[in-house]
């Protein structure tokens, strides 16, 4: 995809002035991104012209402040987890405590909303920790992406189904490999289910349409009328614990 950043742009609305990025793609619609160092990026079509960006942005301005005011009260530096008791992690768009007990067993499982982790080591072993972690981790992202991929391919029609595949990506959340392969990013696993859909859904849509044209994406409505603020929802939860 060709893109192009334009930086040090400005939004002025009334007595704010916002800096941000103007990221120009190849899509048809806009969206706006606010991360947890308070930068602002806003996503547009290559031919988007400087009023509808202008109107985009009056139309989020609202959501824009309250993002801004939001990592601006909770920023925090970053700092390495250390897996003990405490501690919280994201699973399928929901924030989780993490609990570390000693057990007669290895075991990871949810319990009553709290990643609890049993272990026969000491609770205070962090790395020993992070691995039983990872392991079902792993086990999930097969379990659930399977799952969510079997669910989804019903509403294509296609005679040769691709495969699915899972492959850690800096910059995509999904990719679609010559009509054979799906590729998923790992760190879906921290999203919504219905997330989970719309990637897999934008990728075998890519089966039929490998550009993203008129005709992609009314394929794209039609299999999956929501999608744009599903994406919303994947952008903005995704520039917050990602």
């Amino acid at each position: 995809m060709k893109s192009l950043y334009s930086v040090n742009r400005q939004f002025k609305f009334g007595s704010f002035i916002y800096d941000y990025n103007l990221l120009r793609q190849d899509r048809k619609t806009l969206s706006l991104t606010v991360t947890p160092d308070l930068n602002i990026c806003v996503k547009t079509p290559n031919n988007a012209d400087d009023e509808r960006i202008e109107l985009f942005l009056r139309r989020k301005w609202l959501w824009l402040e309250k993002q801004l005011k939001f990592f601006g009260k909770y920023k925090r530096k970053k700092y390495q987890r250390e897996y003990i008791s405490g501690e919280s992690f994201h699973y399928l768009g929901r924030q989780h405590r993490l609990i570390v007990k000693n057990g007669s067993e290895n075991k990871v499982a949810f319990i009553r909303g709290i990643l609890s982790v049993l272990t026969i080591g000491l609770v205070s072993d962090g790395e020993y920790n992070k691995a039983l972690i990872e392991m079902w981790i792993e086990e999930r992202i097969s379990k659930i992406f399977n799952e969510r991929f079997e669910v989804v391919k019903k509403r294509f029609d296609y005679k040769k189904m691709p495969k699915l595949g899972i492959r850690e990506m800096k910059r995509r959340w999904g990719s679609f490999l010559n009509k054979k392969k799906v590729l998923l990013n790992p760190k879906l696993i921290h999203m919504p289910k219905d997330c989970i859909d719309y990637v897999i859904t934008h990728e075998l849509c890519h089966m039929r349409y490998k550009n993203h044209d008129k005709k992609f994406f009314a394929l794209l409505y039609e299999k999956y009328p929501k999608w744009q603020k599903t994406k919303e929802k994947l952008e903005e939860i995704g520039a917050l614990i990602l």
